[in-house]
C-alpha cells in the first residue's frame, strides 16, 4: 500500500527581525559605477535601482503581500522527499477541473495572485512554489530539475490530493514543468497550456519558410546577447548565490532586470507589472535565502538532456498563447516536430514573458477556452 503524504496548512509569517534586517542592509547599500552608455544598455540601470530600493526600504509593505499570499489557501506535504509548499483552491463550479499552474524563474507563486480567483470559476487551482524555490526550499535539501519537478508534482496531483487525472499550465520553467508531464506522465494529463515552447533551442536547425528563419535570427540574438544568467546560473551557481544571498540590492538588480527586459513594457518595468508585485516576488526570494537553489534547473538542463528528450514527442492535447514580447517565438511548424496535437495556437496583441502578471485576464480566458474543448475528453 502507498502511504499519502497529508497536507498540512501552512500560513507565512516573516519575523519583524528579518524585516528590520532588510532595511538596514538596503539603508547600507554600496553602489557600483555605471558605465557612460544608454541605461539598462549593460544591465540594470544606476539610478532605476536607487529609486526602487528607496522604495523597497521605505515604501514597500510586505505584510500586505504577505496576507495576500495567506488569503488563498496553503498548504505544505511531503513530496519528492521535501515538504511541497502548493496553494489549493478548489473551483466554485459544477464538476470543475484540477489544474496545476506551474511559474519559473525568477517568478514565484506571486504571479498568480490575480488570476488564481479568475480561475476557480471553472477549475481547483494547485499552484505549487517550485522544488527549492521559495516556501518549497529548505537549506540542504536535494536539488531538482524541471523534470524532477514534473514528478514531483504528478506525485502532489494524484498521490496526495487523488486527482486522476489533470489539466498543466506554464511559462517558463513552467512550461518545460508542463510539457515534461505531457510526455512522461501522459495517462494522467488531460491537457496542457503554454506560453513559452520547451522546444530545441538549435540556431543549426533546418528551416524552410520565412517565419522559421526569422525565429532562428531571434534564437542566434538571445544566445549572443540574452543569455549571460543562464551560464552563470547553469555553470557557477553557488558563487553568484553568495552575493545574491547576501545583498538584497544585488537580488533586486538580477531579477528586476529581467521584469523589464523580459515584459512588454515603455522602458520602465512598472508600466508593464506594479512595482508592488516585483518587489514582493523579489522579497519572496530575499526572506527565504532560496535563490541559490532555484539556479538548479539551468544546472541540470546544461549538465544533462534537454528537458524534452532528443526524440521524444508531447502527444497530449497542446494549447499555447505566443506574447508578442515573450524571450522567443517558434512559429508553429516547428512547434509541431515537438508537440503533435495543438488544438489551441493563439497570438496575443500585447503582453510578455509573465503573462500571468501582465494579461491576467487574456491568459484567463485562454486557458478556460482551451479546456473546454477537452472537457468531453476526461
Amino acid at each position: 500500500m502507498v502511504m499519502r503524504s497529508t497536507p498540512t496548512p501552512f500560513r507565512l509569517q516573516v519575523a519583524d527581525a528579518a524585516l528590520a534586517d532588510l532595511r538596514e542592509r538596503l539603508a547600507r547599500t554600496r553602489f557600483p559605477d555605471e558605465p557612460p552608455l544608454d541605461p539598462w544598455s549593460t544591465g540594470t540601470s544606476l539610478s532605476y535601482l536607487k529609486d526602487l530600493l528607496g522604495y523597497w526600504r521605505t515604501g514597500f509593505d510586505w505584510r500586505q503581500w504577505e496576507e495576500k499570499l495567506n488569503g488563498f489557501k496553503n498548504y505544505k506535504a511531503s513530496v519528492g522527499g521535501i515538504d511541497l509548499h502548493f496553494i489549493h483552491e478548489p473551483g466554485r463550479g459544477p464538476k470543475p477541473m484540477p489544474l496545476l499552474l506551474s511559474h519559473g524563474w525568477p517568478g514565484s507563486v506571486f504571479e498568480f495572485h490575480k488570476v488564481i480567483p479568475l480561475l476557480t470559476q471553472r477549475f481547483s487551482v494547485v499552484a505549487p512554489s517550485l522544488p527549492g524555490y521559495g516556501l518549497s526550499f529548505k537549506p540542504r535539501q536535494k536539488r531538482f530539475s524541471a523534470l524532477e519537478m514534473a514528478d514531483v508534482f504528478a506525485e502532489l496531483m494524484t498521490d496526495v490530493l487523488g486527482y486522476e487525472r489533470f489539466g498543466a499550465q506554464g511559462g517558463d520553467w513552467g512550461a518545460f514543468i508542463s510539457s515534461s508531464l505531457g510526455w512522461k506522465h501522459p495517462e494522467r494529463v488531460i491537457g496542457i497550456h503554454l506560453n513559452l515552447l520547451a522546444i530545441p533551442r538549435d540556431p543549426k536547425e533546418a528551416v524552410s519558410s520565412p517565419d522559421e528563419k526569422k525565429y532562428i535570427e531571434e534564437l542566434k540574438h538571445f544566445q549572443k546577447e540574452e543569455m549571460g544568467y543562464q551560464w552563470i546560473q547553469g555553470t557557477k551557481p553557488q558563487t553568484l548565490a553568495y552575493g545574491l544571498t547576501d545583498s538584497p540590492a544585488g537580488l533586486a538588480a538580477w531579477i528586476v532586470e529581467k521584469f523589464r527586459q523580459w515584459s512588454d513594457n515603455d522602458g520602465t518595468p512598472e508600466s508593464a507589472i506594479s512595482r508592488d508585485e516585483m518587489l514582493a516576488n523579489i522579497s519572496l526570494y530575499w526572506f527565504t535565502g532560496a535563490i541559490g537553489s532555484s539556479f538548479w534547473p539551468y544546472y541540470a538542463r546544461m549538465h544533462g538532456p534537454w528537458p524534452v528528450p532528443a526524440g521524444r514527442t508531447i502527444d497530449v492535447p497542446t494549447g499555447y498563447i505566443e506574447f508578442p514580447k515573450e524571450i522567443l517565438r517558434p512559429p508553429r511548424s516547428l512547434a509541431a516536430r515537438t508537440y503533435t496535437d495543438i488544438r489551441r495556437w493563439t497570438q496575443g496583441k500585447k503582453g510578455g514573458h509573465f503573462a500571468a502578471l501582465e494579461q491576467p485576464e487574456v491568459l484567463v480566458n485562454e486557458v478556460k477556452s482551451f479546456f473546454a474543448g477537452l472537457a468531453e475528453e476526461r
